[in-house]
């Protein structure tokens, strides 16, 4: 990894560099193998770099408290010199939590844990103090200081595509969604109703940019990755993440920056 974001910090068609908030391997057969904690690797991988953004894709909420998330940023966001981008979710993965003692909850406790969250962290950021009174989050005069370098904090990035909760949680806090493309449905469809839960609010929809990721096949090589990425920015992707498989080769980011610069 500290090879790849470093290569990727040295080519400019790479805007930024991300790793994921697990503690077991995921999409895998076997998830017994070794995983890093991502906001001590994420730190490690922005000290090595020094242009490219940073950032995770996403954070858990429920692996930490917001408040304290919001200081981790802050912190990460001074260290990086401004190059944070602060990625948040609600949290999924069942065996993880039943692992290390997580009370996961419903679906419906999930996003109204999330949105009590995302409350916190914009507050934190915007306000001297933070006195909230949530159902699963309590704070009394709480400080975020020193503040982040960003103005007036770390681009909030939402991955998720659900109509009634994750989208209008998107189109109130974040300034950057990610879509995760599950479930068949297009970008375009979603991007749709996160224009009208913005119209709703009253909010400009071009504050908030969309991203998607791409799987990057080592047999196929970065012609075809290259190509991927193009037919994803033709259906509205202003960002996109192209997923490296382990083990991690910097080698294979020459030839795709080529790939890329030849589609423009």
């Amino acid at each position: 990894m500290l090879d790849v974001w470093t290569t990727a910090d040295d080519i400019d068609v790479f805007a930024s560099a991300w790793n994921f908030d697990h503690f077991y391997p995921i999409n895998v057969p076997d998830t017994t193998g070794p995983c890093m904690e991502a906001w001590v690797t994420l730190t490690a991988l922005t000290q090595a770099t020094s242009r490219i953004r940073v950032g995770t894709m996403v954070t858990g909420i429920i692996y930490r408290h917001p408040a304290l998330l919001t200081k981790m940023a802050a912190s990460l966001d001074i260290v990086s010199n401004g190059r944070l981008e602060l990625g948040i979710g609600s949290g999924w993965n069942e065996e993880e939590c039943d692992a290390y003692g997580i009370e996961l909850g419903t679906w419906t406790e999930r996003f109204d844990r999330f949105d009590e969250a995302c409350e916190v962290i914009t507050s934190m950021f915007h306000n001297e103090t933070t006195t909230f009174e949530g159902e699963y989050f309590q704070l009394k005069d709480a400080r975020n200081n020193p503040g982040p370098v960003q103005t007036p904090h770390p681009p909030i990035c939402i991955g998720g595509q659900g109509p009634k909760r994750t989208l209008p949680t998107v189109a109130r806090y974040a300034q950057h969604w990610n879509f995760p493309g599950r479930g068949g449905s297009p970008l375009a469809d979603s991007r749709a109703i996160l224009d009208e839960e913005c119209a709703k609010i009253g909010r400009d929809p071009s504050e908030i940019i969309t991203s998607c990721a791409v799987q990057y096949d080592p047999e196929a090589g970065p012609a075809a990755a290259a190509e991927a990425v193009a037919q994803e920015g033709e259906q509205g992707a202003d960002l996109v993440l192209v997923y490296l498989p382990a083990p991690h080769r910097a080698d294979v980011l020459e030839p795709l920056a080529y790939e890329l610069q030849q589609i423009g």
